[in-house]
């Protein structure tokens, strides 16, 4: 009897310590498909990652191909450039006083006139070369002068290497242009001939490079130009300076173009110097307009 009973106590024990190795492989199971699981999907976030950046970059790389054809599609041709810009480098007075025996200045400064001829290949007017409106934006001045005021002014061409200076034709951020088909506009103001007539014409002025000034040695005449920086002890170093700025035209077929202008403004060529009193010059140059819409 006790045998049996020590049997049966035995066979207990043998199917409760089998219950707990099934729970405990059962466990173990299901935490390896888990792992597995967690693996399955990392695995699918990776390839879904590479399938997307793999696609992104093929995206962009065909966004930028058909920029670039579109691009050249629309110039193929120039319809506009400036290939040459005419300077005119002086200087002048404000507010001056003189006696015997001394010349005082309040105000001198250094001007730069320009006239900007925008041109066409076709000699024929169509509404493809012809202006409907034009502005000159994002002006900079990328080198400015260590003595002085730089300011950028439209001018009249009638006025051209005149030292006049109007207040009220000083740009601060943006100048549109007024767009005339006759030859009676009224150039004071902005304007543009329609058949590209007429130049951009404006006057760089760099103000206040001398105030309250005396010059002292009167022995030789005083002269309202170049001279008068030697007269001031003006280094020109001091006063070198360099400006950009973007011009957009649209013409009558409403295609709109840009061209980006980079100027150093001139103060002695091969053969003068301001010094000397003033500086001409024509400069050949090779701003093209590309057309982006």
């Amino acid at each position: 009897m006790e045998k049996k009973n020590s049997k049966n106590k035995k066979l207990e024990s043998n199917k409760k310590n089998s219950k707990i190795n099934s729970k405990i492989d059962f466990r173990n199971l299901n935490k390896k498909e888990f792992i597995l699981t967690i693996i399955t999907v990392i695995m699918f976030i990776i390839v879904f990652i590479l399938c997307y950046l793999l696609f992104y970059k093929y995206v962009l790389k065909r966004n930028f191909e058909n920029s670039v054809l579109d691009f050249s599609s629309k110039n193929e041709k120039t319809i506009f450039e400036i290939k040459d810009i005419t300077f005119f480098s002086n200087c002048d007075v404000k507010n001056k006083s003189a006696s015997s025996s001394n010349f005082t200045i309040e105000n001198l400064y250094q001007y730069t006139d320009m006239a900007l001829f925008i041109s066409s290949q076709e000699s024929n007017k169509s509404y493809e070369n012809t202006l409907k409106s034009v502005y000159i934006d994002n002006i900079k001045f990328t080198k400015t002068p260590t003595i002085g005021t730089p300011n950028l002014y439209y001018k009249n061409i009638s006025n051209f290497a005149k030292s006049d200076i109007t207040d009220n034709n000083l740009i601060n951020n943006r100048l549109d242009f007024n767009i005339a088909n006759n030859e009676d506009a009224n150039l004071d103001t902005p304007t543009l001939y329609n058949n590209l007539a007429n130049p951009i014409v404006l006057s760089y002025v760099n103000s206040n490079i001398k105030t309250d000034y005396t010059i002292t040695d009167t022995s030789s005449p005083i002269t309202y130009d170049g001279t008068l920086l030697k007269k001031c002890d003006v280094l020109l170093s001091t006063i070198e300076s360099s400006l950009s700025f973007d011009i957009y035209i649209t013409n009558n077929l409403d295609q709109e173009f840009k061209c980006s202008i980079y100027i150093d403004i001139p103060l002695e060529t091969d053969n003068e110097t301001i010094y000397d009193g003033k500086v001409t010059l024509k400069k050949e140059t090779n701003f093209t307009f590309y057309r982006y819409k």
